[in-house]
């Protein structure tokens, strides 16, 4: 697969602070790839160099093999199209905003009309044309953003956390959108994010940053498909278990201590460290009827509440960190102390 963009050994400092040091990184021809790593750790201002927003203190980048210098720099502007965390709309209709990229360009009315109506309807907004942009939800806001790049079907598509602080709905329309996008339009899509889960869900290369270094890249499953102490170190997971793995009729059984033997769908023998997501264990009051190999009985230890979401730490031989939405918990009348089931797939499952 061919290098569209590559930077090679990048440094940028702002003042005494270091945001990128010895960085590297090859971004494929249409692929996604995700940058992944904590907040702090340099995906913006590489994302932002990329875009030709940022020139680096020091490196090369090459856009197809090319030198990018200070007096180039114009052609990254060109080829590449940046959508940020917070987007600042004009205050004008959702056309007007969507439009403004193309008639810059010099596009004709009825092509921009066309290409306008084309990608609103990508990300799902068809009809909200004359809605007012800034008037939006910022779910809907980050998919007029997302369309406002895609109108310009530019080469590369740099996307910085564009999912972050969402409500679940637009999440799934913005990464149904980007696969969309990548799959049926080719595209080279280079995402930030610092969710570990969506880079596995819809990336196809990743690249993990710590500390303004790129420590790892690679294909999806080399970063995903084995223990990663890269991963571990900045995820702050919850749910982390240690114990001896066998390999049982195609699955993975981690004997963790405690009476606790945990079943993975990866295939892996020996010593073993597991995580589960808290939201990918659903709680009930009754065990459940249900293909899920992992059920397990405790008890209740507390609960933190996040408005919409309650955490609960639960005692089911390991202590297990679980979320529910609040109308769940209070239909379920639970309460420290409460017994309940804690169920999970093996798919669930993942090697930390």
């Amino acid at each position: 697969m061919p290098v569209l963009l590559e930077v090679r050994d990048i440094e940028k400092s702002f003042g005494p602070i270091k945001a990128l040091q010895d960085a590297n990184l090859k971004i494929l021809r249409g692929k996604i790839t995700a940058l992944l790593g904590p907040s702090g750790s340099g995906k913006t201002t590489l994302l932002r160099i990329f875009a030709g927003l940022e020139s680096p203190t020091k490196g090369a980048i090459l856009y197809e093999n090319s030198l990018i210098t200070n007096s180039n720099r114009h052609l990254l502007r060109q080829k590449a199209t940046m959508v940020f965390q917070k987007s600042v709309f004009f205050d004008t209709t959702v056309f007007k905003n969507v439009a403004y990229g193309l008639k810059l360009r010099g596009y004709s009315k009825d092509e921009i009309k066309d290409r306008v109506r084309k990608a609103l309807d990508l990300v799902k907004l068809g009809g909200y044309e004359q809605r007012w942009a800034k008037k939006l939800s910022g779910g809907e806001q980050q998919r007029v953003s997302l369309a406002r790049a895609l109108v310009l079907n530019t080469e590369l598509l740099l996307l910085d956390e564009p999912t972050v602080n969402i409500d679940p709905k637009n999440v799934s329309i913005i990464e149904e959108t980007i696969l969309r996008v990548n799959r049926e339009y080719k595209a080279t899509i280079a995402l930030a994010t610092h969710n570990m889960f969506q880079a596995e869900a819809i990336s196809e290369r990743v690249a993990l940053l710590l500390e303004g270094t790129v420590r790892q890249e690679g294909a999806n499953q080399e970063i995903f498909g084995a223990s990663n102490r890269y991963l571990a170190s900045f995820a702050r997971l919850e749910n982390v278990f240690s114990g001896i793995s066998r390999i049982k009729a195609g699955i993975s059984m981690i004997d963790v201590g405690h009476n606790l033997k945990i079943q993975a769908s990866f295939r892996r023998s020996g010593e073993t460290t597991l995580y589960v997501r808290p939201e990918d264990i659903i709680v009930s009051t009754d065990p459940l009827s249900s293909s899920a190999r992992n059920v397990f009985k405790g008890r209740i230890l507390g609960v933190s509440d996040f408005g919409s979401v309650v955490k609960l730490r639960v005692d089911a031989g390991e202590e297990f960190v679980v979320q529910i939405t609040k109308t769940s918990f209070s239909e379920m009348q639970l309460n420290v102390g409460s017994t309940v089931f804690l169920t999970f797939k093996a798919s669930s499952v993942h090697l930390a």
